[in-house]
């Protein structure tokens, strides 16, 4: 199975980046995470991404604030996919961060989840990796399942307290 990359501008995006590193173990997916920064490591940044498929990746995930540009510098040197994770904080409360990931030129796509979503970006990494791997798509069905029932104990419980006003 292919590795994915789970990649932070800044330690300080680590409380929400591991998020995303729990939910790849839930899968079965084996990651790496690493601080990279495209302003104050470009060049480490660059090596990474330029040299992520012979090294056994098969998505990046990028997550920055402010500006942002993590996920557009690796995805302007990889052609794997790229997840894009906008982090909250800044003068807009990660609104930049989001406009900043979302807004890549033609033919150098970021894909981009919500701000924080670091699970999201997990399960969509997952769902690209499971197109030529049929355990685990076999692993997101059963999430899935595992989700519906979560929502219909949690509607069972609804309704028997609702009966009892």
């Amino acid at each position: 199975m292919k590795k994915v990359a789970v990649i932070m501008g800044s330690d300080s995006d680590w409380a929400v980046v591991k998020g995303a590193c729990s939910q790849l173990k839930e899968f079965g997916i084996p990651y790496e995470a690493h601080i990279l920064s495209a302003h104050r490591t470009p060049e480490k940044a660059a090596e990474f991404a330029k040299t992520a498929r012979q090294n056994g990746f098969g998505v990046l995930i990028c997550a920055a604030g402010m500006a942002a540009h993590l996920a557009g510098a690796f995805a302007g040197n990889s052609t794997l996919p790229v997840i894009g994770i906008p982090m909250k904080g800044g003068a807009v409360d990660g609104l930049d961060a989001l406009l900043a990931t979302v807004q890549m030129p033609s033919g150098i796509p970021v894909a981009t989840v919500a701000i924080n979503g670091a699970k999201n970006a997990a399960v969509l990494a997952a769902q690209m990796l499971a197109i030529s791997d049929d355990e685990l798509a076999a692993r997101l069905d059963a999430a899935r399942v595992k989700m519906a029932e979560q929502i219909a104990e949690k509607e069972a419980k609804l309704q028997q307290e609702v009966l009892s006003l």
